[in-house]
């Protein structure tokens, strides 16, 4: 469970985390301790310089985006040894086990996670554009979240180069979360 705990860290705004299972709330301290550290890195920051700077406070939100379909498009190296499809399957399917104590929208979006592919699409440009296009809908005033594929296209080998460097720093950051919390639960 301390897995999906990470996938809430996106879907708990308005949400009392006393409420949830103590793995959620260990796997959504990960995630945000892993945003910190991702948000501070000269790496990241230099990836957000490259972008054209109408994007604002939105390259924080690009970046991330884009190092998530880094990490996808080259799961077999970064990920766990099996496929991505492998992978999203595996997730699926704690979701699925674990639904009751899931953050509502974290629940209502699953179904919709499963039939669009959604883990499997960030694997590939255009279904990053299809996630910014989604993202850029669901945000209440205009934003240019929607164009921001272009910019990866754009920089593409240099946002790919500056994410192969920072994820090995990144899996040293991350395992030293898993110490205080100790072994990984599903």
């Amino acid at each position: 469970m301390l897995r999906l705990g990470n996938l809430c860290g996106d879907f708990v705004r308005g949400v009392d985390l006393g409420s949830l299972h103590p793995e959620l709330q260990r796997g959504i301290a990960q995630h945000r301790a892993i945003d910190h550290f991702a948000d501070a890195h000269r790496l990241v920051r230099r990836s957000r310089d490259r972008l054209d700077p109408g994007f604002g406070r939105f390259s924080g939100v690009l970046i991330d985006v884009f190092y998530d379909h880094f990490l996808a498009r080259d799961w077999r190296v970064h990920g766990d040894g099996g496929t991505l499809a492998e992978f999203a399957a595996m997730v699926h399917s704690l979701l699925d086990a674990h639904a009751p104590l899931l953050p509502w929208r974290l629940q209502q979006i699953t179904p919709w996670m499963r039939q669009h592919a959604w883990l499997v699409s960030y694997a590939h440009v255009g279904g990053i554009d299809a996630v910014l296009q989604r993202m850029a809908n669901r945000v209440q005033r205009t934003t240019p979240l929607g164009q921001g594929a272009a910019q990866l296209r754009a920089h593409y080998d240099e946002l790919g180069r500056d994410f192969a460097a920072f994820w090995p720093e990144l899996e040293t950051f991350a395992a030293t979360l898993h110490e205080p919390f100790g072994s990984e639960a599903q």
